[in-house]
Formats: C-alpha cells, structure tokens, sequence
C-alpha cells in the first residue's frame, strides 16, 4: 500500500504543476488560481490532520498569489511522502479522528484520507482546467493518473 500511495503523491506534484503551468500561461485568471489554493491548503490541513499536528485555522479558501504555488506544491509533496514513507503496512488501517471546517467530528481509516487527497486534488484540478479554457487555453496537458505511469 506505501509504494501505491507514494506513487499517487508523485503524481499529484506532476499533475499540480502542469497546472501551474497553464495558470501561468494564461496570465492567472482568478478561479483556477483560487481553486489551486485550496487544493493545496487542503492538502496541509489534512497532513496536519493525519499527522497529529494543530490546526492550521478554518480557512479553507485562501487569498494566494499563484507565484507562490511551485514552493507549496513541492513542500506538500515532500511533506506526504515522508509521512507516507515512515509508515508501516498496518499503518494505513489506524482511525485518524479530526474535525471539520465547520467543527464537526469525523473519524476515518488513514487509507481512505489518503485516497480522499488525491482525488480531492483530481477534482479541482478538472475545475481549474475548465476554467482555463473558458480563459482561452485550447490544449491541456494530459494529466489523467494513466497517461503519468506509462
């Protein structure tokens, strides 16, 4: 399970920057880059979550530059892979318990939050990629999980 999750994480990192990259070339219009900021916002509260670290606030849509994007993708990415590498097989089966943005009480498998990542990351990044044609970009990368393993 650890070689599986390490590699959707690396995939994540290529697929966030291969956005990046058009927000980039699409002179950061305003909805791809705030989606891109709460899907790497998301990503650290759920690392704090699963790493039994303190809250990072309620804030689930933050007001950041798209310049900022390349350091806190890389940063989210290695932070995840260490988690993920220091784990042992039984590892993925703990309860990890937390609460919502709103203050709601939730427990779930680790396994099951990482799977939530990585598909969280997948959904806002099909938004983005919406909204960047409507911007005027005709051709997106080729991000989908399979195109990135062969």
């Amino acid at each position: 399970m650890k070689t599986h999750f390490l590699k959707l994480i690396d995939y994540d990192r290529f697929a966030n920057l291969e956005i990046l990259k058009l927000i980039f070339e699409a002179n950061e219009p305003e909805v791809p880059v705030q989606l891109m900021a709460h899907l790497l916002l998301a990503q650290q509260v759920w690392f704090k979550r699963c790493a039994g670290l303190p809250d990072i606030g309620r804030v689930l849509w933050p007001d950041w530059k798209a310049d900022t994007f390349e350091k806190t993708i890389n940063e989210n990415h290695d932070a995840w892979a260490a988690f993920i590498n220091g784990l042992n097989p039984e590892d993925f089966n703990k309860v990890v318990s937390y609460k919502t943005s709103r203050g709601d009480s939730y427990e779930n498998q680790l396994s099951d939050i990482l799977a939530h990542l990585i598909n969280h990351g997948t959904h806002h990044r099909a938004q983005a990629g919406q909204q960047l044609k409507l911007a005027g970009l005709e051709n997106l990368p080729l991000t989908d999980y399979i195109f990135y393993i062969r």
